[in-house]
């Protein structure tokens, strides 16, 4: 072993090149100097680093690396300033934990010595940092969690952690990095083997899939549900064609990914009850919750699937959704394997006579749901118009767009599986804005939409998020679906209590976000180009410059829309 050392922090930015991670997204504190003299000791010793970015808010930066793996699937770096850092990531740890999203989170720890080792405390908030778990501040989020004891540890924990995130089910991993572990050194030749640990996926066994698709080819009314998306664009495919080819309706009730092209003849409105009421075969494609207990369920003598990377959804306490056959599977190769072991089969009379019952029902729904976008003279626009509007501008353009209680999917014409991103079921807003600035970082020549009500514009910390866009020249279309308030708690109120008081009087408490503020400068501070549309033709219009404003690459625009039900 060579005699040649590196600081803890260099070798641990090194590693995460090693590994395959491209950014790694921080905002820094007093538990930083081992990490920033890292950056420029790798620099003056030649040694290949990630791009390290500076993210003015810890949200923004877990946003930001969940949304470049939705464009990559490649798993990104944060790391955060101690506890208060960490506790600003919690948040996006929930997000990605939910939707299966690998992270590689980590953040400083207040040094465990007062004096006596290099790093020990030297500013008062070393001791008003220390926690006694600071972990706990994301261990419901992490799949495995560790704090850094020795910097010869460096290395191989990176391996490990990178492996573990990336391994099926996906998700967010954390590593605690005391300060002064960071400024020991760490021997320099460890940092030259490759990674010790690769990530494994999920596959299903053959007789699964072949017995899913026997009940395939014998059912009389199969359903697919799909959330997640199906996996790759490999996946996309392959779902077409399975759905295409064996006349089965495909539901994305409260999707947060695409799994089908909104226009394919086979894919249904969001209501789950009526192919719930008539469903004998019920597939469950990598889903949280299929439909609503409460309000509708399958028929007894329904067969009922469920298939992604983690079909029980095992880290969720109460989920007891049936399940008579339980694939554990990553989405996109089982569909691909899923379409193989059906090839064996022929499809029926009664599969082609179901396709034009249910193409035609589907076509229908659909001429309803673009009817309901045309525009109209009132004021303000629903989200639907919006929606409309904005897909007829992006029309064959390869774009991607993220609606966090923004612009639905039913009215779009949404073709590819990138094109639409929903909010992550666990929550926590302002997720849509960083997420496209990262899916930017990815793709820079890609257009990226993020569409938001106005709570969840104030919730992404607007100024840091415009701060990012401006310094790292990021192009985004950013549209603000203005009412005012908490839309989406107002209709949770008026569904649970809708002859309540609150109905009765129209008068929703806790709900108001008057007087709003002018977003246009929030933007403009940061150079974006910022309009106010409060007619349809106005937004029309408003839209077309944005979009010749981004094209140009002149920078990121903004438009803050009135809305109305």
């Amino acid at each position: 072993m060579s005699d040649a050392t590196v600081s803890a922090g260099a070798a641990l930015l090194a590693r995460l090149k090693t590994v395959g991670v491209d950014y790694i997204f921080a905002n820094s504190g007093t538990d930083f100097p081992p990490i920033i003299e890292g950056l420029a000791e790798a620099v003056a010793r030649d040694i290949a680093l990630p791009h390290a970015l500076t993210i003015p808010h810890e949200h923004a930066a877990m946003g930001m690396a969940h949304g470049y793996y939705l464009a990559t699937g490649q798993a990104q770096a944060v790391i955060a300033h101690t506890d208060v850092g960490l506790a600003n990531c919690a948040i996006g740890a929930l997000n990605a934990h939910v939707e299966h999203v690998p992270v590689l989170l980590f953040s400083g720890r207040t040094p465990t010595v007062e004096k006596g080792r290099f790093g020990a405390r030297t500013v008062p908030i070393g001791w008003g940092q220390e926690m006694r778990d600071q972990t706990a501040l994301v261990r419901e989020a992490s799949k495995w969690d560790y704090e850094l004891r020795f910097p010869e540890q460096v290395p191989e924990l990176v391996d490990r952690a990178h492996a573990i995130a990336m391994s099926g089910p996906r998700g967010p991993i954390y590593v605690s990095l005391p300060r002064e572990v960071l400024c020991a050194p760490c021997p320099a030749d460890l940092l030259d083997a490759p990674p010790a640990m690769q990530a494994h996926g999920l596959y299903a066994g053959p007789a699964d899939l072949d017995a899913l698709a026997a009940r395939i080819a014998r059912a009389s009314a199969p359903v697919i549900f799909a959330q997640r998306g199906a996996g790759s664009a490999e996946g996309f495919d392959a779902l077409g064609r399975i759905a295409r080819d064996w006349a089965i309706p495909v539901c994305q009730y409260w999707a947060s990914q695409l799994a089908m092209a909104s226009d394919h003849p086979m894919s249904t409105p969001w209501d789950p009850a009526p192919l719930l009421q008539e469903a004998d075969l019920i597939i469950c494609l990598d889903v949280m919750a299929p439909w609503m207990p409460d309000a509708h369920g399958p028929a007894s003598d329904a067969f009922v699937v469920q298939l992604g990377p983690n079909p029980l959804a095992a880290r969720t306490p109460i989920r007891n959704f049936r399940a008579d056959l339980s694939i554990a599977a990553d989405t996109g190769p089982a569909l691909q394997a899923l379409e193989q072991a059906l090839a064996g089969y022929t499809q029926g009379a009664d599969v082609a006579a179901r396709f034009d019952r249910v193409a035609a029902r589907n076509a229908a729904a659909r001429t309803a749901a673009l009817a309901d976008a045309a525009p109209d003279d009132a004021p303000g626009m629903t989200k639907a118009q919006i929606a409309r509007v904005l897909s007829d501008a992006l029309e064959g353009d390869d774009a991607t767009i993220l609606s966090e209680l923004g612009c639905p999917m039913p009215p779009m014409r949404l073709t590819h599986h990138q094109a639409w991103y929903q909010e992550p079921h666990a929550g926590g807003l302002g997720w849509s804005l960083p997420a496209a600035m990262g899916m930017q970082l990815a793709h820079p020549d890609r257009l990226m939409v993020a569409t938001m009500g106005d709570g969840s514009y104030m919730f992404a910390n607007p100024v840091a998020c415009h701060q990012i866009a401006e310094a790292l020249d990021l192009p985004i279309l950013i549209l603000v679906l203005n009412n005012a308030e908490w839309g989406a708690v107002r209709q949770s109120v008026l569904g649970l209590y809708p002859d309540g008081h609150a109905a009765r009087t129209n008068q929703v408490p806790l709900t108001g976000l008057q007087p709003s503020p002018d977003f246009t400068l929030v933007a403009r501070a940061s150079r974006a180009l910022a309009m106010r549309a409060e007619t349809h033709a106005e937004f029309a219009e408003m839209l077309d410059q944005a979009l010749a404003h981004i094209r140009a690459r002149k920078g990121a625009a903004l438009i803050d829309i009135r809305t109305r039900p």
